[in-house]
């Protein structure tokens, strides 16, 4: 298959507390969200002075990516596109049909099957597309790549270097908590999210000879009442002291490519704060950003959607993804709050 370029898609996020309000509302466009849960996030972001480090760690792929591809091939312009803020997907894709790019390779900053981190970018591509008009470039998106060899490799020495942080004193009897975003139980239903989770827990624990682990999850939102993956990772953390499962923990965001906004919030400060409070020693994981093993696997799947003959690489019972969703896979939720990767980044 002939491509001309490679398209990047991220979230996109804030980058100024001027950015922080019409960011949100673009995330949550269409969807019946209180404005107090908008303003308690907000919050969140102008604890950085409003500025997600999601746009600068995409830039940071982009420009790996690009150097990988000089150096090895194949010699393919890398282009970006947002979900949420600038540079837009639609505005993205205009440029790229004035510089006459026809069919591109896309690549989604998120490696598991949901409606959120698949679908989902699916349809905005397609919404960019139908806004771009005739002769908008096509997009061919690459598959999940949660079980790929070099992104659990990459992962694995994430981890390994978060376990040496523990101190000394504390490493007795440490425990590997991996966390991943939350979404509600009637969406994890119509797809393997859980199973995806669970299988890279397993692998990156095995290859690190550990037994003692856990999948927690973190950042719900949406109504009280409905019911959403757990437990979350506050709630784990004061069941860890109180029923003294370790002497200390590392914390591993494995469902985000990226140290962006929830990372921040949620874990290194909501998290550690409260292991501070307890007494119980942690550390946190490194995501897989620009290691050099996930930049080579974003190259080998680049090659082996170019040539259906290439091997598929997937480690663990699950398999490789196929390239295309069938029509039924990962439907949409029933939309009456805030939904899982709403208010990310």
């Amino acid at each position: 298959m002939n491509y001309d370029a490679i398209l990047i898609v991220s979230f996109g996020g804030p980058e100024s507390k001027e950015h922080v309000i019409p960011f949100l509302e673009n995330v949550l466009r269409g969807r019946n969200v209180p404005r107090e849960r908008l303003l308690v996030v907000a919050d969140h972001y102008y604890h950085f002075d409003g500025k997600s480090p999601i746009n600068r760690q995409t830039r940071e792929l982009v420009s790996a990516l690009d150097e990988e591809l000089q150096r090895n091939g194949p010699k393919l312009p890398v282009y970006w596109g947002n979900r949420n803020w600038h540079p837009f997907l639609a505005d993205t894709l205009r440029k790229m049909k004035r510089n006459g790019i026809r069919r591109a390779i896309g690549f989604v900053t998120s490696a598991y099957s949901s409606y959120s981190g698949c679908r989902q970018y699916r349809e905005d591509i397609a919404r960019a597309q139908s806004e771009v008009g005739e002769d908008a470039p096509e997009i061919d998106k690459l598959r999940p790549f949660f079980n790929h060899p070099l992104f659990i490799e990459a992962t694995v020495e994430r981890v390994r270097d978060a376990l040496h942080e523990i101190p000394a004193d504390a490493r007795a009897h440490v425990q590997i908590i991996y966390v991943a975003h939350s979404i509600p139980i009637s969406m994890a239903n119509t797809c393997d999210y859980v199973a995806q989770l669970e299988e890279v827990r397993r692998m990156v624990s095995e290859a690190l000879g550990q037994r003692n682990d856990v999948l927690v999850y973190q950042s719900r939102s949406g109504a009280p009442g409905q019911p959403w993956l757990e437990p979350d990772i506050l709630d784990y953390l004061r069941l860890v002291k109180a029923e003294k499962r370790a002497s200390a923990v590392v914390v591993v965001p494995i469902s985000f490519v990226s140290d962006h906004m929830e990372v921040l919030y949620d874990l290194d400060i909501q998290a550690r704060e409260l292991c501070e409070s307890l007494g119980l020693p942690m550390t946190r994981a490194k995501t897989v950003g620009v290691h050099p093993k996930f930049i080579a696997m974003i190259r080998e799947l680049i090659l082996e959607r170019m040539n259906p003959r290439q091997e598929r690489r997937a480690m663990g019972a699950l398999g490789p993804r196929t390239d295309d969703c069938a029509e039924d896979c990962c439907p949409a939720p029933q939309r009456h709050v805030a939904q899982p990767s709403v208010l990310k980044s």
